[in-house]
């Protein structure tokens, strides 16, 4: 069981020039974080291996975007998203966030290596209300697959009007 972070609504930016890396094994458990992945979660070391990625989800956060993410990694493929993640202390921050699978030798997946940078403000601005009707989707619903299925659905519709797949929307912002 995760530990209970109450979101304060304190923002920390990440700084212009650095860059959050982690790796996860293939269930999502965190294998690596750099200092700055760190000092942003406000978790030790000790703390965050081993410990699912999902240790730092934002409730802010819709679970189709994350969905979509996984259901991308795991048909081998990269994604970019604008991720809000929730520190230890309760303080959140706002990351651009480009994952990879990891192959050995055989195409076999074994992992998963993601780069997050500070975002430019305008497409937050922009995906901030698109988030918070996602969730709004989601909490609609008798359970949370159900609620996951519903916003899925709203995200896809809302991609079909504007014409453009997941990561050209991402990338247009």
């Amino acid at each position: 069981m995760l530990p209970k972070v109450r979101p304060t609504g304190v923002e920390a930016l990440l700084g212009e020039e650095e860059l959050i890396v982690s790796k996860t094994d293939p269930k999502g458990r965190i294998s690596y974080a750099n200092d700055i992945f760190l000092r942003m979660a406000k978790y030790s070391y000790t703390e965050l291996i081993g410990a699912p990625h999902s240790l730092i989800r934002h409730p802010d956060m819709p679970r189709c975007v994350f969905n979509l993410l996984w259901d991308t990694l795991q048909s081998k493929r990269e994604i970019f998203a604008y991720v809000v993640n929730l520190a230890k202390d309760g303080s959140h921050y706002w990351v651009f966030a480009h994952v990879t699978p990891t192959f050995d030798q055989h195409g076999n997946i074994v992992g998963y290596h993601s780069n997050r940078r500070k975002p430019d403000r305008a497409p937050i601005e922009c995906i901030k209300p698109i988030y918070k009707a996602l969730r709004e989707e989601e909490g609609r619903h008798a359970n949370a697959k159900e609620g996951m299925r519903a916003g899925s659905e709203m995200m896809h519709g809302l991609l079909k009007q504007k014409g453009l797949a997941y990561d050209e929307f991402v990338l247009s912002l």
